[in-house]
């Protein structure tokens, strides 16, 4: 390895040392107890250090937003691409939420925090730019509702309905957290891929299976 990849590879390694220490803080003491100084403290850095990575606090907790929806992005166009209708690409795309939620709980937490923050976290500028994660998500479900028979709806009804479709599988898998109370003894996949069934036998989909 050269001296300009081993550098490259420690500059991501010390980056990633540092949104784990922010993440570890976050959930523990929330984004308003949470400082520069004690996340290079506990990240044991500098902070000079941190500043040479993010501007301020709040680019470092978008920094985590945008990791987590990267991440479930590109995994739902991939499983997407798997599917060879309408109803079966949408189907992929729920399932990769799901398997997301599960294999990368981290980064689940993290989008569930801001989405439930009862404040804007983030300034316009950050925001915009986390915001363009969400749209790229929203576009592929579009795309799917698209080439249904819902192809001849205009632009702003099928962003409606992404919207729609996505906000139930988000708030399905919020109920994952009382499998050992309210739903003991639930097959929780089952029932989030018999919301799913609702969603698209209720009319408000209306795909077919071709």
């Amino acid at each position: 390895m050269g001296s300009i990849e081993r550098r490259h590879r420690e500059k991501e390694q010390r980056r990633k040392q540092i949104l784990d220490t922010a993440r570890e803080l976050l959930f523990r003491k929330g984004i308003d107890a949470t400082s520069m100084n004690q996340i290079a403290r506990n990240a044991e850095l500098s902070v000079g250090t941190l500043y040479l990575y993010f501007k301020n606090k709040e680019s470092l907790f978008a920094a985590l937003q945008e990791e987590g929806l990267t991440l479930l992005c590109d995994k739902i166009k991939e499983e997407s691409e798997k599917g060879s209708t309408p109803r079966e690409k949408l189907e992929k795309i729920a399932l990769a939420y799901m398997d997301l939620s599960e294999e990368h709980r981290k980064y689940f937490d993290i989008m569930n925090y801001f989405l439930s923050s009862p404040e804007i976290v983030f300034s316009t500028r950050l925001k915009t730019r986390v915001d363009k994660h969400v749209n790229r998500i929203l576009s592929l479900v579009e795309d799917a509702l698209k080439d249904s028979v819902l192809k001849d709806t205009d632009d702003r009804e099928i962003k409606r309905l992404a919207v729609v479709f996505c906000s139930n599988l988000h708030g399905m898998l919020q109920f994952k957290k009382l499998r050992n109370t309210v739903l003991q003894g639930e097959n929780f996949r089952e029932l989030y891929m018999y919301s799913f069934d609702c969603i698209v036998r209720s009319g408000l989909l209306d795909l077919k299976d071709n």
